[in-house]
Formats: structure tokens, sequence, C-alpha cells
């Protein structure tokens, strides 16, 4: 019994598969955190934009239907 536990203990083998299997976890998790975060830049600056373009006309066009005088 003491040599299979020592034989168990010992054996490397599909210890690259959990290595792996880990290393793409983390790659994924990453990933996806960043695709997340771009996101949300994304929506900030155009936010910044759409109020500076909108901040740019003089006058507010009267909803009846009249323009700008």
């Amino acid at each position: 019994m003491k040599t299979l536990l020592r034989r168990f203990l010992d054996d490397e083998d599909g210890q690259d598969l959990i290595e792996y299997a880990l290393l793409s976890a983390f790659i994924g998790v990453v990933g996806a955190l960043t695709w997340i975060n771009i996101g949300v830049a994304i929506g900030i600056a155009f936010a910044g934009w759409d109020t500076g373009v909108q901040g740019l006309s003089a006058c507010t066009p009267d909803p009846g239907g009249g323009g700008c005088p």
C-alpha cells in the first residue's frame, strides 16, 4: 500500500492538462473582463461626444415644426 501511495504522489501524468486548463480559464476570464471594460469605455466616450455635438447647436428647434430663426 505504501508503494502504491508513493507512486501516486510521484506520478506527473496529466499534470500538463490541468495546467493548460487553468491557463486557458485564466485567459478566458481576463478576456471577458477586458471586453466588458472596452464596452463601457466606448459607451462613456460616445455619451461625451453626443453631449458635445448637441452643445454645438445655437438654437433649439420648435417641436411644432418651426425651424431656428
